[in-house]
């Protein structure tokens, strides 16, 4: 019809267009959080402009929530600090302290400090939380009623709040006033379904469930992900001293659980985690997160050449032993990277705690007998139809049968010993249990040598 706009409209041609609808038309077509932070990212600082003068409340919200926080801190950037302040005002409590993490110190202040007065005290309260804390990711508006209000009372009451506070999911806090005033106690919660089936002169404490599960503010965010989790709640009250401070949700727990199992991905690989999208990181960034253990590694891995230095004798007396080399050395090293990964993602989830220690060392020492016998079967029949002897063969088979069950020892002690000194696991898998298990398998391998091949004085 005339007038009317095309469905394949991309963030150049809204600007373009220059009217609200265009911006709307763009918001429901456009769902993908990756298009639409690519199409932001392309556009410039007029652009930018122009776009954020035609968004209004609803729109800014639909935009800046869909948006990773590093792409919207980009909007922020290139507006006038009210019209930024009234962007990030438009977002949940929630929402907007994960936007003003990643925006520098000044302008944080600055937007914080042009933000209407109420607003602003809430986000810097969960600011002022460490990142890592439950606390941090709560959304403080909950949705609350009295327990000595009527069914009436408590819907009228209800409608009274704000959207965001009816992220409880499906539930309702009942809270008391504390003496002084300062905050609310929790009593207990009743759902939604309850609230509306029930005749409007029933009272809220008759409905109420006084057996709530919550977590304290100062809980590690993942541990609040698992028990949310692990308890299949739709949201998890975060109480201080029986104080409710805020809620978590389902959407908060995704949001953790994506955050905590990259960084254990990245230190599974031997670097240490950042804070930007992997596409926003310079490469000076990824040097500066990388070369320290690389560094490390680096030095731990001369140790391997050292060994090897150590027994040139026996090397230069029985050069077939050098041809097995690489792959004794890798035969441990995979087997150490298959245990960390799957003791880590155990203890990740919950399934492993240290005083399980006992338990995993012996499932997994068992099972390694069962691959070492395996891998020294198949290890005696490639060194057998080389050529290279009966007594290379038994050695080849007898040190893999021995680097694996080793392997699996150190693979499985070593992240629970990690945690036990307080440091996060994932960094003593893949890299640094393969160069561990480099040296000393080839001190390993030797020894065995020594003991089976006459030619070096067994």
């Amino acid at each position: 019809r005339p007038g009317a706009l095309p469905v394949d409209l991309d963030l150049h041609d809204v600007v373009a267009v220059g009217t609200r609808r265009a911006v709307e038309v763009w918001l429901e077509t456009t769902t993908d959080p990756r298009t639409r932070a690519d199409e932001v990212a392309e556009l410039s600082d007029r652009e930018v402009r122009t776009l954020v003068g035609l968004l209004d409340p609803t729109t800014a919200e639909h935009l800046l929530a869909s948006l990773e926080p590093h792409a919207a801190a980009e909007i922020l950037h290139v507006v006038p600090a009210p019209v930024a302040a009234g962007l990030v005002a438009s977002l949940d409590p929630d929402e907007a302290a994960e936007l003003l993490r990643v925006t520098p110190d000044g302008e944080r202040a600055a937007l914080l400090a042009a933000m209407p007065v109420t607003r602003s005290a809430t986000v810097r309260g969960l600011l002022a939380w460490p990142d890592d804390a439950a606390a941090a990711h709560m959304n403080p508006e909950v949705a609350t009623v009295r327990a000595t209000m009527t069914v009436g009372e408590a819907v009228d009451a209800l409608r009274a709040q704000p959207d965001s506070a009816t992220e409880g999911g499906g539930e309702v806090y009942v809270t008391a006033p504390v003496e002084g005033g300062v905050g609310e106690a929790l009593l207990g919660v009743v759902t939604f379904r309850d609230l509306v089936l029930a005749e409007p002169t029933v009272l809220v404490a008759s409905l109420m469930r006084d057996d709530v599960v919550t977590v304290e503010p100062t809980a590690d965010q993942e541990r609040a992900a698992r028990l949310l989790r692990d308890q299949r709640l739709a949201a998890l009250p975060v109480v201080d001293d029986g104080l409710l401070l805020g809620v978590l949700s389902g959407d908060d727990v995704a949001d953790i659980v994506e955050q905590e199992t990259t960084e254990d991905a990245v230190r599974q690989g031997g670097a240490q985690p950042f804070d930007v999208p992997y596409l926003r990181a310079s490469p000076l960034l990824l040097w500066r997160k990388r070369i320290v253990w690389m560094l490390v590694l680096f030095v731990t891995a001369t140790m391997t050449s050292s060994v090897l230095q150590h027994y040139e004798d026996e090397l230069d007396t029985v050069v077939a032993l050098m041809f097995f080399v690489p792959l004794l050395i890798g035969a441990g090293g995979n087997a150490g990277t298959q245990i960390t990964a799957t003791v880590i993602r155990a203890m990740a989830t919950g399934g492993v705690r240290l005083r399980d220690a006992g338990r995993v060392v012996r499932k997994e020492l068992s099972t390694g007998l069962l691959v070492a016998v395996t891998i020294a079967a198949a290890g005696w029949l490639r060194a057998w139809t080389s050529g290279v002897g009966g007594e290379v063969a038994i050695t080849v088979a007898v040190a893999a049968g021995a680097i694996i069950v080793w392997s699996s020892l150190i693979a499985s002690v070593l992240p629970l010993l990690l945690r036990r000194v307080g440091v996060d696991p994932a960094v003593g898998s893949g890299p640094l249990i393969t160069t561990l298990v480099d040296a000393t398998g080839l001190i390993i391998y030797f020894t065995v040598a020594r003991v089976f091949i006459s030619a070096l004085g067994a």
